[in-house]
């Protein structure tokens, strides 16, 4: 018989070097990265065949210098909306120019190269031009889509186990309002308008209201309290509510009338049939340090009958491997922004099973990914735009349509 142990000792020590080398590098990529966005920009942009002024250097030196600073003095101890705002704006500006020097600059640069156009600077000259406009483009489309009320997204969902009497159930979804440093109570009071157009039976919102506690932003987040549904309002909480006193977050919903389902339920019943409709805290309070606070499916369903089909709020798509196993029907999450400004998506995918829209995971369980209401950080979508979904449940035993 083969002795494994020395293999199995030899086997920990990899798996303990890997994480700990992750760890390291993950420890350095707040540095890394700021470097990194402003430096490739500057070169392929000033330096590259080409004599620009010394003020485009500078311009981009203060950028790498400011932009952390005003970050830091904004979401660090102090939260300075002011800095907060430069911060993030300067985060999102250069995250686009860096990418379209990427995508456009590189490319173009060897086209013209190969056409023969022009001598190196007038080459150079073009492809500085092109970058700029169409970051400058861009940015302002993606500043006007942050700063709208996001459009309705209605689509139908098949619920095999939903009984005929809940067949047409309206199903409001707002998530990730995110209310910060820019103050958008009237934005806020707009959205909630808009839902209360759609007629909803049950109105969810899964979390990220805000980023700062509920005192600081309770302005903006008062207009939820103006929110219609015939049934219910439920919510539950996201991981920045975890960066902002989460339990204020809970106290506060309660008091403009939502349901706050921190793993349980309640039973929306019309003609005879029942839906479950549940809620779970983000992953994140569990290893948040807060009484009370975790995900727990389990205590969620508890008392629950397991013949009634499960709609299940959940801030992190990620959840659907606990919501699948426990044979949860649909769940409703945000978290991803939908990538907010492409092409951060791509990052996205690898933190989360699903970016957007409807999804299918096992034989049962349906995820719902939305985009999310609001915006976090830099106030811009790029190719990601926000959404007020409406989701109108249908049972396969409903009546044919004459």
């Amino acid at each position: 018989m083969t002795d494994t142990s020395e293999t199995r000792s030899a086997d920990s020590a990899a798996h303990a070097t890997q994480p700990s080398r992750l760890h390291r590098l993950m420890r350095y990529l707040p540095l890394i990265a700021p470097v990194l966005l402003w430096t490739v920009p500057c070169w392929l942009l000033l330096h590259t065949g080409q004599h620009w002024p010394l003020a485009g250097t500078a311009l981009f030196v203060l950028g790498l210098i400011g932009m952390p600073l005003a970050m830091v003095r904004g979401h660090g101890r102090r939260q300075q909306d002011w800095a907060a705002i430069v911060g993030d704006t300067l985060l999102g500006t250069i995250w686009v120019l860096f990418t379209w020097s990427v995508v456009l600059g590189v490319p173009l640069r060897l086209v013209l190269t190969l056409t023969g156009v022009g001598d190196g600077q007038d080459r150079a000259r073009i492809v500085t031009w092109a970058v700029l406009g169409a970051a400058a483009a861009l940015l302002t489309w993606g500043y006007a889509e942050a700063r709208r009320v996001p459009r309705i997204r209605r689509l139908d969902v098949q619920l095999p186990r939903l009984g005929a009497g809940l067949d047409g159930t309206r199903v409001v979804l707002i998530t990730d309002t995110h209310y910060g440093p820019l103050d958008r109570a009237r934005w806020s009071a707009r959205v909630c308008e808009t839902v209360n157009t759609l007629k909803a039976d049950l109105v969810c919102h899964t979390g990220d209201i805000a980023d700062g506690t509920a005192e600081r932003r309770r302005a903006q987040a008062a207009p939820l309290g103006t929110v219609q549904a015939t049934r219910a309002r439920v919510y539950v909480t996201g991981n920045h509510e975890y960066y902002s006193e989460a339990q204020g977050w809970v106290d506060l919903m309660d008091e403009l009338g939502w349901e706050p389902l921190r793993n349980r339920h309640l039973l929306l019943e019309r003609g005879g049939d029942t839906l479950v409709v549940a809620g779970v805290d983000d992953v994140t309070a569990e290893s948040s340090g807060l009484a009370g606070h975790g995900a727990h499916l389990a205590g969620a369903l508890h008392g629950a009958d397991p013949d009634h089909p499960v709609l299940l709020l959940a801030h992190q798509p990620k959840f659907v491997d606990r919501a699948a196993a426990g044979g949860v029907d649909l769940q409703l999450s945000g978290h991803t922004h939908g990538g907010q400004i492409w092409p951060f998506h791509h990052m996205v995918r690898i933190d989360q099973p699903a970016l957007a829209g409807l999804s299918r995971h096992g034989t049962r369980t349906l995820l719902y990914t939305s985009r999310g209401t609001g915006f976090w950080g830099p106030p811009f979508r790029v190719f990601a735009p926000s959404e007020i979904t409406l989701l109108v449940l249908r049972s396969p035993q409903r009546p044919p349509t004459p």
